[in-house]
């Protein structure tokens, strides 16, 4: 029940660019170059997001990309 409250909340502010712990904009988050032409974004936080120039849309990091 928790998750179904919180998941449109976190989908939201990932559709505005902002890290969906903080809240902080992830455009300010430390990047690196990842495969092709993604780009590995890591917040003042901690948390880790996958940024798509092509799509320009930001996901949170599977275990493997971290």
């Amino acid at each position: 029940m928790f998750k179904d409250v919180i998941a449109p909340v976190q989908a939201w502010l990932l559709s505005q660019g902002r890290c969906v712990g903080c809240g902080a904009p992830l455009s300010k988050g430390k990047r690196e170059e990842i495969k092709g032409n993604m780009v590995k974004v890591t917040c003042k936080c901690g948390r880790i997001f996958i940024y798509d120039p092509g799509a320009k849309k930001y996901r949170r990091a599977l275990f493997e990309e971290v």
